[in-house]
């Protein structure tokens, strides 16, 4: 037996939840998505990725700006879907729009709620020095992200890891818990579960402003921030080039022998000391170029001590 389901997402994250419930048989009805953006040199409008896949897969795509007004509500009711099923959706979702699928609406979300509510889970939880992530599916009610959970997956978070790798390891965890939570609900057997009191913290989105590398705090703070920041905004520091400093994002890095004044270059293998203990880069980017090894950086700019990045 399969669900007749919306399904509302936006960028790569949410793509392998759509295609697992596809696969695995239920009826995707529709697919809500953020509307396309201009994009890339031409500044083209680009479709997001959800979009791609769902019109790849001949499900119909609705881009709306609001859910709020009444022809919204008229035109999601009008799916008739026994559930919604919200992946990195980006717009609220009013208590009309959640009441509507028979079932109600679940979403997948990347933390283990109620830690890291809200929108950078990802990057906070990285950022913060956390042992662990995962994924729960929740049945949404009006609050950020404060409905009944029904599933979880865990996974370790190492020093070795950026955004980018936890976001996709994260995904088809993500996936597949969401396609068992969908069998559970066929099933009649999906057990909610209220939110811990306990616990409770919030992941504001990223600002750019603090994403300039602090070299004066502990070499492990240094490497969470410039994990959980890569690559996107990107933790940055300033070289000097060519006598000029020159703003660098730093994209990986693993912890390092050795000590010194905070932002001093250590060795010549760019290994950098913070306040305590050091670091070294191992990839970074200069401004509108491509990521690179630091072996390549070094061999068109040498640093060695006593030169310092601030």
């Amino acid at each position: 037996m399969s669900l007749r389901l919306i399904f509302m997402g936006t960028p790569d994250f949410a793509v392998p939840t759509l295609l697992e419930l596809v696969a695995h048989g239920h009826e995707v009805v529709a697919v809500y998505t953020r509307a396309p953006k201009p994009a890339g040199r031409g500044m083209k409008m680009q479709p997001t990725p959800v979009e791609q896949e769902a019109r790849r897969l001949g499900i119909p795509v609705l881009t709306p700006t609001t859910l709020k007004t009444p022809e919204a509500l008229g035109e999601f009711r009008a799916h008739n879907a026994d559930a919604a099923v919200v992946v990195a959706y980006g717009m609220i979702l009013p208590q009309a729009i959640l009441d509507a699928p028979k079932l109600g609406c679940f979403n997948l979300h990347a933390s283990l709620l109620p830690r890291w509510r809200g929108a950078a889970p990802i990057n906070r939880a990285i950022m913060a020095g956390d042992a662990e992530s995962g994924v729960m599916v929740m049945k949404m009610d009006i609050g950020l992200d404060t409905g009944d959970v029904a599933m979880a997956e865990r996974l370790a978070i190492t020093d070795t890891m950026t955004a980018a790798d936890l976001h996709d390891a994260l995904a088809p965890l993500g996936a597949d818990l969401m396609v068992r939570a969908m069998g559970g609900l066929v099933r009649g057997g999906l057990q909610l579960r209220k939110q811990s009191e306990d616990g409770v913290t919030y992941a504001a989105k990223i600002e750019k402003a603090e994403a300039r590398i602090d070299w004066s705090r502990p070499a492990r703070e240094v490497l969470r921030h410039i994990h959980g920041l890569s690559p996107f905004p990107g933790a940055w520091c300033e070289i000097a080039t060519d006598g000029e400093p020159a703003r660098i994002k730093i994209l990986r890095c693993e912890p390092a022998k050795g000590s010194g004044t905070s932002g001093e270059v250590l060795d010549d293998r760019l290994t950098i000391a913070c306040g305590d203990g050091a670091i070294r880069i191992l990839e970074l980017q200069r401004a509108g170029k491509t990521p690179m090894q630091a072996a390549d950086f070094l061999r068109g700019t040498p640093l060695k001590p006593p030169a310092r990045i601030a």
